[in-house]
């Protein structure tokens, strides 16, 4: 785990499937899988997905910190 160097929020490094590595916010969130869900995850081996929050479920994604973070345009190729 690190932190972001804009932020200071606490991100991990996910591995895509391209063989880059996505910064992502690093709690965890527990998932379904749902084409017209509110969130795009990326999970732990780096599919980007659409899908809805799931209390329940024991699959878990994380949300690209370029979601979350204020200096995000900064970061971006």
């Amino acid at each position: 785990m690190s932190n972001c160097k804009s932020c200071g929020a606490e991100i991990i490094w996910v591995p895509t499937a391209n063989g880059k590595v996505m910064p992502c916010d690093a709690k965890p969130i527990p998932y379904e899988e749902n084409p017209t869900g509110n969130l795009t995850l990326v999970t732990s081996d780096g599919r980007v997905v659409k899908a809805k929050a799931d209390a329940s479920s024991e699959t878990f994604g994380y949300i690209s910190h370029f979601t979350t973070c204020p200096q995000a345009n900064y970061w971006r190729k």
